[in-house]
């Protein structure tokens, strides 16, 4: 049993998360790019690759470190050929699949392409392409075919209501294996959502991909009033995204999904935001605008280095919650060189100022280095670490000097009472606010991990929660992290994990041991029932 610490007023861990990321090569970073999609949806051709491969060698998209040029949905012949081959379109892609491969290898790019795991991809679903071409049953067939023509990035997307957790689990894994017997190094990028119960939040995937999507489809909007649900606008992916830090690293990552940048309807500061945060969680990079014709403000957010360089950086951390409520968060993001990444996000609607400080982020010392990474401007510190931030916008500085410890790093693991040696488990992975959590035998599954992030405890991308105003007896449960003091918890050396708000601990009802016991608030008594360890 590895413990549960509690560390100037942040719970840590020491132990590894369950899932290992996959160990192909790739993805050591989050990948860079562009995809088709957002703005171009089925309307796609050879000619527009090509010239979307060339705009990003001349505006310096490439050497800035975009590199994957995908080709999303609707690129294949609506049949496979005689011996069952996928193969492109021939009026769409009338040189092939390899040709267009090899462009944009001398170009200095790399291709990546679009499948689905099961009969029919996306837009085969929704009846907006013909045919049924999935790679269900062709897992070992598809994969030798990518690698014959040279794809480096393949995009797969599970587009069913069908299938439990278990299922898709498995059925990824088959294409997971099919690539790396190719012997070709091909990075692997899921989508678990689509037309399907949100199960990218519910466990971590690096066993199974190299980056995972976790919500579904991002729409060109600020904040479209979902929790993890279509369509989600950027604000809303944050919220979700945020809370599964611990299981970035390098060769898996959280997928955020691709960026609005440069397609209108957002504003400056939105955009801005939208990269900088995206920068900040170690996310994929990838562009969805026509860089064709983008405006030279769009270039500028794009190939920002100094952001881009935060998100690049070797150790593959994403940046964990140091601060949340309705109206700001505050993330910070270690770096390999000891520097310390800080975003001050405002969510409101109105210009705030938003602080932390030195101390909180990590950093021990008395004079601190901040690097504004929209305007390079450098200022000194002595610790505190502030700016006027407009609505809806985001200042990441870059922190050096002092001395550099482990800012808060959300990390995976069970909770083990000590009564009766099982988990705290959220019933049947059910993620409705209001779930309230049982004991259950340890099985190691997603919804028996609890993510220590700050003073929250997060399983499923929800919080452990006391509701307001709780007294003894209210039951605990799962809600919408918001980081109100009664969703921060203190775990004393005793094992007791108690509520800041309510002073009252986490309890397992009548020291019952059973399977399906529920767990509730009580005074804080340090009896058998209430302590708790971390495996």
């Amino acid at each position: 049993m590895a413990g549960l610490l509690l560390v100037a007023g942040t719970l840590t861990t020491a132990f590894a998360p369950a899932a290992q990321a996959l160990d192909n090569g790739v993805g050591r970073t989050p990948p860079m790019g562009w995809n088709s999609w957002n703005t171009f949806g089925c309307n796609i051709s050879e000619s527009l690759i090509r010239q979307m491969a060339d705009a990003m060698v001349s505006t310096g998209m490439r050497d800035a470190g975009y590199q994957y040029v995908v080709v999303d949905d609707c690129w294949f012949n609506p049949s496979r050929d005689s011996a069952g081959n996928l193969q492109g379109d021939p009026t769409r892609f009338p040189s092939g699949m390899k040709a267009l491969g090899d462009y944009l290898h001398g170009k200095g790019l790399k291709f990546g392409l679009y499948e689905g795991p099961l009969d029919k991809t996306c837009a085969q679903y929704f009846n907006s392409y013909p045919g049924a071409t999935g790679s269900q049953g062709h897992e070992a067939q598809d994969a030798r075919q990518f690698a014959a023509w040279g794809v480096d990035y393949l995009k797969y997307d599970w587009c069913s209501p069908t299938g439990t957790i278990n299922d898709q689990v498995a059925t990824f894994a088959k294409m997971r294996d099919a690539l790396a017997a190719t012997g070709r190094p091909i990075l692997y990028s899921i989508n678990s959502n689509s037309v399907h119960a949100k199960t990218g939040p519910q466990r971590n995937w690096g066993d199974v991909a190299n980056i995972w999507r976790t919500t579904e489809d991002i729409q060109l909007s600020w904040d479209t009033g979902q929790t993890n649900g279509y369509p989600m606008g950027i604000k809303n992916i944050v919220d979700v995204t945020v809370p599964l830090a611990g299981y970035a690293k390098p060769g898996g990552f959280n997928d955020p999904d691709m960026m609005e940048v440069g397609r209108g309807t957002l504003s400056d500061a939105e955009q801005r935001s939208h990269f900088a945060l995206w920068a900040v969680m170690a996310s994929p990079l990838i562009a969805g605008n026509d860089i064709r014709s983008m405006s030279s403000a769009t270039l500028t957010i794009l190939k920002n280095t100094r952001l881009i360089a935060i998100n690049q950086d070797s150790l593959g951390l994403q940046a964990s919650s140091i601060v949340a409520d309705s109206n700001q968060r505050v993330l910070a993001k270690r770096l390999a060189n000891d520097d310390v990444a800080v975003a001050l996000f405002n969510q409101s609607s109105s210009t705030r100022t938003i602080s932390t400080t030195a101390s909180a982020i990590g950093k021990g010392g008395s004079s601190f280095t901040l690097v504004d990474t929209w305007t390079g401007a450098a200022t000194t510190t002595s610790g505190t670490i502030t700016a006027s931030v407009p609505a809806h916008a985001t200042v990441v500085y870059r922190v050096s000097g002092g001395t550099t410890g482990n800012p808060p790093t959300p990390t995976s693991g069970t909770l083990v009472s000590a009564s009766s040696g099982r988990c705290l488990d959220v019933p049947n992975s059910a993620t409705t606010n209001g779930t309230q959590p049982v004991i259950w035998d340890c099985n190691g599954a997603a919804n028996q991990q609890w993510a220590a992030s700050g003073q929250t405890l997060q399983a499923l991308g929800k919080c452990l929660d006391a509701p307001t105003g709780a007294t003894a007896g209210a039951k605990v449960q799962l809600w919408d992290c918001n980081g109100g003091t009664n969703q921060q918890w203190t775990l004393g050396t005793d094992g007791t994990v108690r509520g800041t708000a309510s002073g009252l601990c986490l309890d397992v009802d009548h020291n019952l041991t059973a399977n399906g016991t529920l767990t509730l608030l009580w005074t804080c008594t340090a009896a058998v029932n209430q302590r708790w360890s971390r495996s």
